[in-house]
Formats: C-alpha cells, sequence, structure tokens
C-alpha cells in the first residue's frame, strides 16, 4: 500500500508542477496582452449640404471634422490638414484664431490655424487647449462652411488628414466630402 500511497503522491506532485507551470504562461500571456501598444485613430466628416441651383445663390455645406482615438495609446499634439482642390470653386471658413490673435480668444475648445495661413486651398488646424486624445476618446473642428457658386459646373473632393506625434504620416478621413453639379446656364451664354 506504500508503493501506491507514493505513487499517487508522485503523480500529485507533477500535476501541480504542470499546474504551476499552466499558471506561470497564462500570467506571461495576459502580460503581453496588457503591454501590446496600439496606436490607431478614425478621422471622419459629417456634413450637412444647402444645394442651390439659381446661379444667383450660393451654395453650402456646412460640416465638422471628428478624430476618435481607437486604439489603446493617447495621441499627442494632434493637429488636421483639411485640402480643398487646387482651381476649385469652393471656399473654406470656420471658427478658429491665428496666433497672434489676443490670448482671450484662445479659448479651450477652439482651434489654431498653423502654417502657412495664407494657403487657400490648405487649412492646418490644432486644438487649443488639447495636447492629447485619450483613447475611445473624440475631438471635433466643427461648423466650418465651405461655399461655392453655381455659375459653372463645378467639381471637387475636400479630404482631411489627422496628424499626431505617434502617426506622423497622417491618417486620410474615411469619407471625403465629394461636390459635382452641372450648372442649368450654359457656359458662356447670358440669362
Amino acid at each position: 500500500m506504500s508503493i501506491h500511497h507514493e505513487s499517487v503522491q508522485e503523480k500529485i506532485r507533477m500535476l501541480k508542477e504542470q499546474t504551476t507551470l499552466y499558471v506561470d504562461e497564462m500570467k506571461r500571456l495576459v502580460k503581453e496582452l496588457d503591454q501590446k501598444k496600439e496606436v490607431s485613430s478614425v478621422s471622419y466628416f459629417t456634413t450637412s449640404l444647402n444645394i442651390s441651383y439659381d446661379a444667383d445663390q450660393e451654395s453650402l455645406c456646412l460640416g465638422s471634422y471628428h478624430i476618435r482615438n481607437i486604439g489603446n495609446q493617447p495621441l499627442t499634439n494632434p493637429y488636421i490638414c483639411i485640402k480643398l482642390p487646387d482651381d476649385s470653386p469652393f471656399s473654406f471658413s470656420g471658427r478658429y484664431v491665428y496666433e497672434h490673435f489676443n490670448q482671450n480668444l484662445k479659448v479651450s475648445g477652439s482651434w489654431e490655424r498653423i502654417h502657412d495661413t495664407s494657403n487657400k486651398t490648405e487649412f492646418w488646424l490644432k486644438p487649443i487647449g488639447k495636447q492629447t486624445i485619450e483613447p475611445n476618446e473624440t475631438i471635433s473642428f466643427t461648423n466650418f462652411q465651405i461655399k461655392w457658386s453655381h455659375h459653372l459646373s463645378y467639381a471637387g473632393t475636400i479630404t482631411g488628414f489627422t496628424y499626431c506625434d505617434e502617426l506622423q504620416d497622417g491618417v486620410l478621413v474615411i469619407n471625403p466630402i465629394n461636390l459635382n453639379g452641372m450648372s442649368s446656364v450654359k457656359e458662356g451664354q447670358d440669362e
């Protein structure tokens, strides 16, 4: 009986060792999962259009640009570029300030235009008072306007790119704004 008892004791000892190895391996794998740093974001436009078919009235796209951090790491020093097509009839305006503006106008939640502020096709903007976008957080540049006249046919795509310290090559918006239409007045013909 003592041989049988020793055999059972040996099996129990071996099973305990095996269990300890399995538990250690599971702890290592869980720790590895926790340590995987994923930097990822998604950027997109939301828009509302007011299209005029009257050649004397402007058409309007009212939009917002959203950045959502879908990774598990903060995004630091975010900024965006909204790009209009070259030689297009579109004009851009929005609620942003310039670096030289009075500090009272630079309130948290507003945006500052950076880089070449005279460029009419590229609008580089950074949020004021917001250096990081935490995981699962969304920030937005809201209520910009794109206007154009309907005198001539028009076509163009407005794109957007999001940049930050972690994504220096930029991330393209998932839904560029495509605008195109034909004038009811034939080119070269007066009403």
